[in-house]
């Protein structure tokens, strides 16, 4: 029996996909990204 080999998402494709950048690109993740600054949500946790 094969084991499952869990799903490993690259850390690179995860930001190009859902980064702060990739939503910088568009009007409507301009927008979200504003909204969720409205709220007082922080983007980037400070580690």
């Amino acid at each position: 029996m094969a084991m499952h080999y869990p799903r490993r998402v690259s850390k690179i494709k995860r930001a190009r996909m859902f980064g702060f950048r990739a939503r910088m690109k568009t009007r409507l993740g301009r927008k979200m990204i504003n909204r969720k600054r409205s709220m007082g949500r922080q983007l980037t946790p400070d580690m």
